[in-house]
This record gives structure tokens, C-alpha cells and sequence, in this order.
């Protein structure tokens, strides 16, 4: 294992490996990843894989088209020797109440002045995307065709083998101990195999984003909680676009395989690192499915599992530098939209370590806005 190291990345899911390709792509070849387990072990792997651009706040929603752009180019981009898969079947997303069509009336007046093509929709509209969806109390609903999901695992790989060409070294089975720090700044990190020496740490470990922060005596405000997720026996195609509802905390998708993927946001879940699947989540799941999308009630239930969604008080993540410590830097705080948000998050991050402009401002991402008072307000979220 290596003894020193320009920046080291603690976390190996998809932002960690975003945010190393794109560091080694600008020129910092010296470059390591550690990560406890394998790779997209953790809430990568866990979760959704949605990928969607119809956002209710500036910055989300900035983040989230660039890396809908780059993800439509991924495969080459990362001269990839396998596809992740990406599949744009839109995203309908669902309204049950004035206010909620409002907030969507609202959303759409952003969105398009941002450029995206995004619809405003009647439930009979809405119905003629998804003929099979019940559109009882349905007041109207959005409709983005770009949206969509690709696989998570091929996503995390296609970076991580694009970053290893660069020369980064990634160290799975690897558990971070501790953080080193001298005088205010970073100096290096303890792992399970050996010390690191390094100027630069990045704090991309996911759920476990706050316990690594305390490494360096910095307490941040996020947290994790589950959610939960199941899949399906595969069938013919049936549904195009993801269907998601903010009013039942719910979305499922028909992946390109057949199989259907849904989940379902409980807002009683307490905070922690229960990931244990639960019986109480498949009748809830099945329940509210049947019900939104009636020919569903026909599918068998494959498997189901849990993840950690990395939560911050405004729903949005935490990006940047620290003041408190230099060299210490945050991609953490995703709230569950992590995985879509990668591609932006590396390039953001790498340019910032790097001293370079960039194209979205982190200033009002960083942890500093929770003392400002400057908190975002994101409507959008399951």
C-alpha cells in the first residue's frame, strides 16, 4: 500500500470514484480511494437508481443536468468496455393536492428557464404516458422524457476502471481508523493497512459521512436513516417512465430487464444504521402499489433491501471545503439522490481541490450556509 498520496478519498461508492477520475483527468495522478468493503457496497448499491432533472430548487437541479448530459455520454466518455446501462424513459411525477400542483407549477417555471424540456400535465394526460396508472384524486403531474435510471454497479465501475488508467489507486477491504491533522490542516489518514500521508481528504463515505467528519473533531449535520426497496420477477415491458408521487413518498420503475424496482420513504424512520429489511415495508409497498398501479397486483416479489440515505436538514448536499480544517473536504449529505448526482459532484469537487473555477458555485453548498442560516428548501423529495 501506498505510503503517501496527493488526495486520498475515503469512501468507495460512486462519488468516491467520480471525484478520483476526475481529479486524475486534471492532472492529479496520485490519487487513492479507500473503501471498508468492495465497491458500491454501500447506499450505490442500494440504491434506486434514479435519474431525474425535474427539481424544485436552483442547484439540485443545475447539478442534476449536467450530469444527465454526462451521463448520456458515459460510455465513451469513460471509454467504457461494458454499458451502464442508461435508460431515458422519463420521469412522471404525480400531484394529489392544489398545493402540491402549484409547487409543480413552480418547479416547471424554473426548470424550463434553465432549459429543460419539461411538461406540466392534467391527470388524463398523465394517464396517456402510463395507461395502467389510476389517476383516482390525481390533480396533475409532470413529465420530464430525459429523465431516467441506469445501474449503479456499472456506473461505479465504468469510473473506477477510467480512474485507474489515470494511475489512482483504489484500496477496497480497507477500513479508515482515523485523520490525521496538524496545525489546523490535514496530514495524512490512518487505515487497517497502513498510514497515508496526504494534504487533501475527502469525505465521500456515505451513510457513514458524519462518524468521519468526527475524525477531525468536525461535527456536520447530517444523518442516516433507511430506506427501504424491492424488486420483482421480470416481465414484458409495461412501463416506460419512473412514476414517483411526493404525496404517497413513493416511485417505481420497470428496469430494461423486466423487473420492476420501487421504494418507499417512511417518515417515521428513525435516525441510524439499520439497514435490516422489514416486513412492515413490503405490506405498506404492496399496499400503496396496487392501489397507484393496478396491474402490478399480479407480479411476485423476487427479494427486498434496505439502504442508508444520508440526510441533511434542507435536503441537499454538502459540498466543498471546510473552514475549520484545511484540506478536509464534504460530498456528503445526499439525501437519497447521491447516485444521480455523481457525475457533477465529481467534476465540482475535483475543480475545487484542484483551485480551479467552477461552473456551479459551492460556496452555497458548503457547510458554512447552516450558520449563515442560508439553507435551501427542496420540495422534491421521497
Amino acid at each position: 500500500m501506498q505510503k503517501t498520496a496527493d488526495a486520498v478519498i475515503v469512501g468507495g461508492g460512486v462519488n468516491g470514484v467520480s471525484i478520483a477520475y476526475n481529479l486524475a483527468k486534471r492532472g492529479m495522478r496520485n490519487v487513492c480511494v479507500i473503501e471498508r468493503d468492495y465497491l458500491a457496497s454501500g447506499s450505490t448499491g442500494r440504491c434506486g437508481a434514479g435519474v431525474r432533472a425535474q427539481w424544485g430548487t436552483e442547484m439540485n437541479l443545475r447539478m442534476s443536468m449536467a450530469s444527465v448530459r454526462m451521463f448520456e455520454n458515459m460510455n465513451e466518455e469513460l471509454a467504457y468496455d461494458d454499458d451502464i446501462e442508461f435508460n431515458q424513459g422519463g420521469y412522471l411525477l404525480l400531484a394529489y393536492s392544489d398545493e402540491g400542483f402549484e409547487q409543480f407549477k413552480k418547479n416547471v417555471a424554473l426548470q424550463r428557464a434553465h432549459g429543460l424540456e419539461v411538461d406540466l400535465l392534467t391527470a388524463a394526460e398523465a394517464k396517456e404516458i402510463v395507461p395502467h396508472l389510476n389517476i383516482e384524486g390525481l390533480v396533475g403531474a409532470t413529465y420530464c422524457p430525459t429523465d431516467g435510471h441506469c445501474n449503479p454497479f456499472k456506473v461505479t465501475d465504468a469510473y473506477a476502471k477510467a480512474a485507474r488508467r489515470l494511475g489512482a489507486k483504489i484500496y477496497t477491504n480497507t477500513t479508515v481508523t482515523g485523520i490525521r491533522k496538524e496545525n489546523g490542516c490535514v496530514c495524512g489518514v490512518e487505515t487497517t493497512r497502513g498510514y497515508i500521508s496526504a494534504p487533501v481528504v475527502v469525505n465521500a463515505a456515505g451513510g457513514y459521512s458524519q462518524d468521519v467528519a468526527a475524525m477531525v473533531g468536525l461535527e456536520i449535520p447530517t444523518y442516516s436513516e433507511r430506506h427501504q426497496i424491492l424488486v420483482t420477477e421480470p416481465v414484458e415491458p409495461l412501463q416506460k417512465p419512473m412514476v414517483m408521487s411526493f404525496h404517497h413518498n413513493i416511485y417505481c420503475q420497470q428496469s430494461p430487464h423486466g423487473s420492476f424496482i420501487m421504494g418507499l420513504g417512511d417518515p417515521t424512520e428513525k435516525p441510524g444504521y439499520n439497514i435490516e429489511a422489514s416486513w412492515q415495508f413490503l405490506q405498506e409497498m404492496a399496499e400503496k402499489i396496487t392501489w397507484l398501479l393496478p396491474p402490478l397486483r399480479h407480479l411476485r416479489v423476487v427479494r427486498q433491501w434496505a439502504g442508508l440515505y444520508n440526510m441533511t436538514p434542507d435536503r441537499t448536499p454538502i459540498l466543498g471545503p471546510v473552514d475549520e480544517v484545511e484540506g478536509f473536504y464534504l460530498a456528503v449529505g445526499f439525501s437519497g439522490h447521491g447516485f444521480m448526482l455523481a457525475p457533477a459532484v465529481g467534476v465540482l469537487l475535483a475543480q475545487s481541490i484542484l483551485g480551479q473555477e467552477t461552473p456551479i458555485p459551492l460556496e452555497p453548498m458548503n457547510l458554512s450556509r447552516f450558520a449563515r442560516g442560508e439553507l435551501f428548501h427542496e420540495p422534491s423529495v421521497v
